[in-house]
């Protein structure tokens, strides 16, 4: 029990966060810190004044709208249709359309939510596709067709369409850059020749051979001397 008397005398007996409170205009109010599944259930309101009293009993609960799944089964020679709810509170009603050979399971996990799952044997010889499960909760009202698949959930066959497309792509780029770089060196390698070739032809332009040549001439007739280039 949890009141607060005028004056300022405060009794709780909970002992579980939850406290009275009151709004800019006086009104009083249960605040309960950090919802859960133990806070559900019902709660008495008594509120005394000088001519009598109030009292309100309050049902307070959780709707939890459940995940919707639906799919296709082979048994042997048979086909089974399953339509699920799943983790929903309060637990869903599932119905098919057109009615025919269904079973239903329900169970309840340690959270306090519901899942519903309903089986239907297809005859032999029927349309799935023509086939509609029917659920129905407080949150949703949905008919859901074979064609639709499992709801929230991204197919085996399109998870490893995609790795393989990605694998691909990561090899093309690996091969390209690796003969990007190859190309990038060739370039580089004619790149240094030419500048080789360059730099022998500069030198060779630059060293011009010539050629000298002395002639003496006897002192004692004439003592200059001449020289060619």
């Amino acid at each position: 029990m949890i009141s607060f008397i005028p004056g300022g005398k405060r009794v709780d007996s909970c002992k579980d966060g939850k406290s009275l409170r009151n709004t800019s205009l006086s009104q009083s109010y249960l605040h309960i810190p950090n919802f859960s599944k133990d806070d559900v259930g019902d709660y008495n309101c008594h509120s005394p004044y000088k001519g009598g009293s109030v009292d309100v009993v309050i049902n307070l609960n959780v709707t939890v709208p459940p995940k919707l799944l639906i799919w296709l089964e082979r048994k042997g020679n048979w086909s089974v249709v399953v339509c699920k709810a799943e983790r929903g509170n309060p637990a869903a009603n599932i119905s098919w359309s057109p009615v025919g050979n269904s079973s239903f399971d329900k169970t309840l996990d340690s959270q306090g939510l519901y899942t519903v799952e309903s089986r239907l044997v297809l005859p032999k010889g029927a349309d799935a596709n023509n086939l509609s499960c029917v659920i129905k909760h407080p949150c949703l009202e949905e008919e859901l067709f074979l064609q639709d698949g499992k709801k929230g959930e991204v197919p085996w066959l399109i998870i490893l369409f995609v790795v393989i497309i990605s694998i691909l792509l990561v090899g093309c780029l690996f091969v390209a850059q690796k003969q990007l770089g190859i190309l990038r060196r060739c370039q580089r390698s004619d790149s240094d020749l030419s500048t080789s070739k360059s730099q022998t032809t500069e030198d060779v332009e630059e060293v011009e051979p010539y050629a000298s040549y002395i002639q003496r001439v006897n002192s004692i007739y004439n003592s200059s001397a001449v020289l060619y280039t």
